[in-house]
């Protein structure tokens, strides 16, 4: 059987999959942005308010476990649909509920369907893209995720200013929709790379039996530690430590996720570029990790320091740093699961990652509100990211797919017994 040929990377439907993760994080987001009109009409609490910020994760993290079996299962293309179709629905009925409970129902069913988008994306790469491409293709992927976060601060945040929160949560759960069709006529077809794959299909136990899982599992939650700290507290953070108006507030921290997405997607396309030319995706691979992660760690202890008139260089370097790291989370599980099994690996190892959604936008809370400034909570997200660095480089073996047993293979031999 001939090896399937390398799809193109710059296929419509890549830029497909980038909008979906772009509108992701524009949905899950635009609460926060919502936030203080919601507290005056709907007489929400602080306390309420905390409430409906996480609540998305606990229906969005718990479903990790369950939905990389979902797409190693069934038809991802219909998988990354359906979950596409809840999520907007969800963002648009949230702009015509009234009442904590209703929000609360709206922001659970978000996380639902937003749950299938990472583990979607993994499977579809691992199975259209070649190791060669596939640090682009998941860098763009990633920019996506970076720069949600950019159109949500300063467009949702204009828009809501001018029309109220409910039109926009309306009008931007209605205009997702047309995502649909488009990916109805795009969707890559095929089976792709899984159809060369000799492999078996592993359990649950078997990947949860692999060393490197552990590995990627603690890469991601440090990456993620540091991404969920920039998206949750970066605004209140140039606003209270910086003392930056709103608008410029908007102005900075759209630039932050801007340089984020670009470094994304320019480190995938070197990474690509070196593995092309010989070296090995384990150097380039852990390389990239070992210099984003100690690039923002650094980065960060630099904006301990930093004046007014230079921190903004230092947060930039934070967000290269984040934009490096980017493009390789996902290649990792893609490249040690396969075709076959990125879908379970991704979902469990995204599931354990983000609980860093619910450990560090609470603990950096509790930091600022006991030391009165965000010093001590950056040294924290430093530190993190160096042990990000470590678990990359040595907690990770080799970059290669890992030969998985079937499950008649896992079970434990049973001794024979011998009679006289």
């Amino acid at each position: 059987m001939n090896s399937p040929r390398p799809r193109n990377v710059f296929a419509p439907w890549l830029a497909l999959l980038a909008i979906s993760v772009l509108i992701n994080y524009i949905d899950r987001g635009n609460l926060s942005l919502a936030a203080p009109l919601l507290k005056g009409e709907l007489q929400l609490s602080p306390w309420q308010l905390g409430i409906l910020f996480s609540a998305f994760f606990w229906t969005y993290t718990a479903l990790q476990f369950v939905i990389g079996w979902v797409v190693d299962r069934f038809e991802v293309n219909l998988v990354i649909a359906a979950g596409y179709l809840v999520w907007s629905l969800a963002t648009a009925v949230t702009g015509l509920v009234h009442g904590f409970l209703l929000l609360l129902l709206m922001r659970l069913m978000l996380g639902v369907g937003e749950s299938v988008a990472f583990p979607s994306c993994s499977k579809i790469l691992a199975r259209h893209v070649s190791e060669q491409s596939r640090g682009f293709a998941n860098g763009a992927v990633s920019a996506g995720m970076k720069l949600g976060p950019a159109l949500g601060t300063l467009g949702g945040g204009l828009l809501m200013q001018r029309y109220g929160w409910r039109p926009v949560f309306i009008g931007i759960g209605i205009v997702s929709l047309l995502w649909l069709p488009a990916w109805k006529r795009w969707m890559p077809r095929g089976a792709g790379f899984a159809m060369a794959d000799q492999t078996a299909v592993p359990t649950i136990g078997g990947v949860l039996r692999q060393r490197s899982f552990w590995g990627a599992c603690t890469g991601h939650f440090c990456a993620n530690y540091q991404l969920y700290v920039m998206v949750t507290w970066l605004p209140f953070y140039l606003v209270h430590e910086r003392h930056l108006a709103i608008e410029s507030m908007a102005k900075t921290a759209s630039l932050y996720y801007l340089v984020d997405a670009a470094s994304t997607i320019v480190t995938g396309w070197f990474s690509d570029f070196w593995i092309r030319h010989g070296f090995t995706p384990t150097l380039v691979r852990k390389a990239a990790m070992a210099i984003g992660h100690i690039t923002s760690a650094i980065a960060l202890a630099g904006c301990v320091v930093a004046g007014p008139h230079t921190y903004l260089i230092w947060l930039l370097a934070v967000g290269v740093g984040s934009g490096i790291t980017g493009s390789g989370v996902y290649a990792f599980c893609q490249i040690l699961a396969g075709p076959k099994a990125a879908g379970r690996w991704t979902g469990f190892q995204n599931g354990f990652a983000n609980l860093a959604g619910i450990v560090a936008p609470a603990l950096t809370g509790w930091i600022v509100n006991r030391t009165g400034s965000f010093q001590m909570a950056l040294v924290i997200t430093a530190g993190v990211s160096v042990v990000g660095s470590l678990a990359w480089v040595f907690a990770v073996g080799p970059l290669e797919q890992v030969r998985w047993k079937t499950a008649q293979e896992e079970l434990p031999e049973i001794p024979q017994l011998r009679y006289s």
